[in-house]
This record gives C-alpha cells, sequence and structure tokens, in this order.
C-alpha cells in the first residue's frame, strides 16, 4: 500500500512539472513546451503560419507552435487575458478596447502602416465628391474599429464631426451589402474589403487613410509569456519580419496562398497587395502616440469607459 502511495504522489509531480504559471502544458513524451499563438485570416501571422518557418525554427529550441484561429480582434484579445494563448496580432482599436476593460496583455512590436487599404468608399454614380459632402449622408463602419477613428479622423478635416451624419454601425460584410443595396451612401472599412468593393461593387475610394492614420497591426502577449520566455518573443517577431520580406518579395506566390484561403477574387488580392508593404518594427514614440489619440477621442465621445495610459502596457 506505501509503494501505491508513493507512486500516485510521484505521478502527481510530474503532471504538476507539465504546467507552468501560464498554463502551458509541456509534454511529458516529446518534452516540448506549448506557444499558443491566436491569428487572424489576411494578417500577418497568416503569413507565418502559412510558411512554416516559426514552427521549424521554435522545435529546435524545444518548443510546440499551436494556432490558434480568432474571427475579431477583440476575441483574440480576450483569449490573451484568459491565457488561451499566449502571443497574437490584432489591430490598432481593439488593444485600446481590451485595456479599458482591464485585460492583461502588452504589445510587443507593431506592424508596417497600411493606410492605403483603408478608406471611405462611395458609389461610383454618387455626387459625394469630397469630405464636406458627407454632411447629412448615412455611412456605414464597424463601431469602434479602426474605421471608425479613420471616418472621426476624416471628418474632422472637413469641419465636420459624427453628429454631422447619420452612422450605421455594420460589420464590414453588412456593410457590404448595405452599399450595394443603397440603404448607406458611404462606407469605411479596410482591406480586403475596399478592394473587393472597388472591383466587384462599383465602388469608388473617396479617400484612404493617408494624413489621418496609419492602420498599424500590433503584436501582443501575456505578460506572463514576456517576462518568462523572452527569448520566444524575439523569435517570433524575427520571423514575422522574415515572412514579411518574403510576402514584400513574392507577390504573385502571395497572391496564390491568400486566395484560397480568403476565398476572395484574385483581382482583389492583388489590389489588396499592391498597396500594401508588410513589416515589423519597434514601438516608437511616434507609434505610441497615435494609439494614445485613439484612446483618447474613444473616450471623449464615450466609446470606451475610462481614460487609459497606452504606455502602461509596453512597460
Amino acid at each position: 500500500m506505501r509503494k501505491l502511495m508513493l507512486l500516485a504522489f510521484f505521478i502527481v509531480l510530474l503532471v504538476i512539472a507539465g504546467c507552468n504559471s501560464t498554463g502551458t502544458i509541456t509534454s511529458l513524451d516529446q518534452d516540448e513546451e506549448i506557444v499558443r499563438i491566436g491569428y487572424q485570416k489576411n494578417g500577418p501571422l497568416l503569413l507565418l503560419k502559412s510558411l512554416g518557418t516559426l514552427d521549424e525554427r521554435l522545435e529546435k529550441q524545444g518548443f510546440k507552435v499551436e494556432w490558434k484561429e480568432f474571427q475579431a480582434g477583440p476575441l483574440l484579445v480576450e483569449a490573451l487575458n484568459a491565457e488561451a494563448i499566449d502571443f497574437g496580432r490584432t489591430g490598432n482599436t481593439p488593444v485600446i478596447f481590451a485595456q479599458a476593460a482591464d485585460t492583461s496583455f502588452t504589445y510587443v512590436a507593431a506592424g508596417f502602416s497600411k493606410y492605403k487599404g483603408s478608406g471611405i468608399l462611395v458609389p461610383n454614380d454618387s455626387d459625394i465628391t469630397k469630405l464636406e459632402d458627407l454632411k447629412g449622408k448615412r455611412i456605414g463602419f464597424s463601431k469602434g474599429s479602426s474605421s471608425h477613428y479613420l471616418l472621426i479622423k476624416a471628418l474632422e478635416t472637413a469641419g465636420l464631426t459624427l453628429d454631422d451624419i447619420t452612422s450605421a454601425y455594420l460589420t464590414p460584410g453588412d456593410a457590404r451589402v448595405a452599399f450595394e443595396q443603397g440603404t448607406i451612401d458611404a462606407m469605411v472599412v479596410w482591406d480586403p474589403y475596399v478592394a473587393s468593393t472597388e472591383l466587384e461593387s462599383n465602388g469608388r475610394l473617396l479617400i484612404d487613410g493617408e494624413g489621418l492614420t496609419t492602420d498599424r497591426d500590433f503584436f501582443v502577449a501575456t505578460e506572463t509569456f514576456k517576462e518568462k520566455y523572452p527569448e520566444v518573443i524575439e523569435i517570433i517577431i524575427e520571423e514575422v519580419a522574415a515572412s514579411s520580406r518574403w510576402a514584400n518579395e513574392n507577390p504573385d506566390e502571395l497572391v496564390d496562398m491568400l486566395v484560397p484561403i480568403l476565398g476572395i477574387d484574385e483581382a482583389a488580392i492583388r489590389m489588396m497587395i499592391e498597396r500594401r508593404t508588410y513589416g515589423v518594427e519597434d514601438l516608437s514614440e511616434e507609434i505610441m502616440e497615435e494609439q494614445q489619440e485613439i484612446a483618447g477621442i474613444f473616450y471623449q465621445l464615450d466609446i470606451i469607459p475610462k481614460s487609459i495610459k497606452v504606455r502602461e502596457t509596453t512597460e
């Protein structure tokens, strides 16, 4: 009986040893630790996953990568907060909402600006030719998204505010339907929706994000993962940079990769790629100042519940 009790005790110790404080499990058979990465379709981490280079490199370090797909940035950040994933990528606004909701995460790096692929679309035959013409119009956009911020900044340059338009809070897909049916006068969205609307739904790009927003990706991680595995974070960012260079240098192969994954017409994918440069960079003061501006505007408009300091999530 005593031998059985000792055996059971040692089995429990082995199971405990297979888990760390982040909830990541170490395989008792392969002695590999799991790195759980959240990604979205059409994001830079999708490229990295598809190329397989990170999996190969981390395997040599004793880590196995588990890829978890998310339909939207807010869901990905929620998973970070629950420590269901260790690392991920999202847009510039989900992290604002997450911090305002006291979500535990930390910024790691930023993606290159992709402002050329974000903008305000109107029908080809619309009499809207300048931003001032948006006054009194019904405009579709996703509430709290990067498009929401772009619209605010665009209206500002024309001496307008959100009070001067009728806001229609719609997902990109629903906005596209409303745009085609003529129930909205304009829509604000990002690629590949911009490109597909231009090519397939008689959309005209009134303005893109130039001078208004950089519309960056942000790479984020749990605080515990960043503290425990800084070398893994470094490897991930290095491989993101490498896969970004591959994407910029091999547009035809990138089109072939994305068309079946995104299920969007090849011409729209090519247009999206032609006006985007993939890449990753450090969190500069300028980058974080724009994030702080977004947070400040969203707080003033009661879009987030409290004032935040975005730099607190990088320290």
